[in-house]
């Protein structure tokens, strides 16, 4: 535990604040809510309420305006956090400083991926890296690809791996890899006959999607919209495991990630459909909010993930 000294002008006084305390308050602002600083620090909401109090107290200024119905801090409240970011990064840089001097890679790496990522692609880097590194904590949440910008948004996460990229201006993308993506159907269904197919025969044929929200989702759609060909949908899902589930038992054909069906296409539990004409690969990516600071470990990550890694 870290122990901090402020030194305020006025009145003359010194303040002792451990340096969790201000990752908490950071996290408070950055988030705009009480619950949310709460879970990321694993700590309780009345224990993120008190610190604030206790702030307040010490500095004998009122930190966040309660006259707004949203959450907003004073002009003090700004001054404040200004300076606690400050404290943070300086701190943060000097504690990667010397872990790179001393050659030591420790820590936790926490990671938000979605889910065909997560169960289809990481595996054999997170089996490598833990061998590599035994003294970092790895830890990995599979997450719909809104809630891993969520995650990486609010601080929950230090890194996210997603399909495609967003807009948004504040996250940081690495290129990860591609993978390809396929027309997959049941061995009952009349597609499995003639695997030779043409995106026209498409036409009015029953579809498994995800769902709109999901990048894969949008990427069907913008081929059917491309080449004119309209489906019937007959069901969304928002994760790989259950499309592929409803495609086994003759649901309808889906587009989906071919690393993930690799186990069915093998035992012919689902039929490959090749459609030469069509390029169809996933870009993958490394996400992280831009300025954060990535330790040595987290470094380390990124480099096996973007190196041409073979398990």
């Amino acid at each position: 535990m870290v122990l901090i000294l402020i030194f305020l002008k006025t009145p003359r006084k010194v303040v002792f604040m451990h340096i969790e305390n201000f990752k908490v308050f950071c996290d408070l602002v950055e988030n705009q809510s009480f619950s949310k600083a709460a879970k990321i620090n694993n700590v309780t909401q009345s224990a993120v309420s008190q610190q604030l109090r206790t702030m307040e107290k010490q500095f004998k200024v009122l930190i966040v305006d309660r006259s707004q119905k949203q959450f907003r801090l004073t002009p003090e409240g700004e001054e404040i956090f200004a300076a606690y970011i400050k404290i943070l990064t300086t701190y943060e840089n000097l504690e990667n400083d010397l872990m790179s001097m001393q050659n030591v890679l420790s820590g936790e790496i926490h990671v938000s991926t979605v889910y065909s990522i997560g169960l289809h692609e990481l595996p054999p880097y997170i089996k490598h890296f833990l061998v590599q590194y035994p003294e970092i904590n790895l830890k990995v949440e599979y997450r719909r690809s809104n809630l891993v910008y969520q995650d990486i948004e609010q601080s929950a996460v230090d890194l996210g791996l997603v399909a495609y990229k967003s807009n948004a201006e504040n996250l940081e993308f690495i290129p990860f890899k591609e993978d390809n993506l396929v027309f997959v159907c049941s061995p009952k269904h009349p597609f499995s006959k003639n695997r030779n197919i043409q995106i026209n025969d498409f036409e009015g044929a029953n579809f498994v999607a995800y769902e709109k929200d999901i990048p894969t989702r949008k990427a069907s759609d913008e081929i059917f919209e491309k080449n004119n060909i309209s489906v019937n949908i007959v069901k969304e899902y928002d994760n790989t495991e259950t499309v592929k589930n409803a495609v086994e038992i003759n649901t309808g054909i889906a587009l989906i990630p071919e690393t993930s069906v690799k186990q069915e296409l093998k035992q012919r539990n689902l039929i490959k459909l090749y459609l030469p004409d069509l390029d169809l690969k996933r870009p993958l990516y490394i996400v992280h909010k831009k300025g954060k600071i990535l330790s040595p470990a987290r470094q380390k990550f990124i480099e096996l993930l973007t190196s041409k890694f073979e398990d």
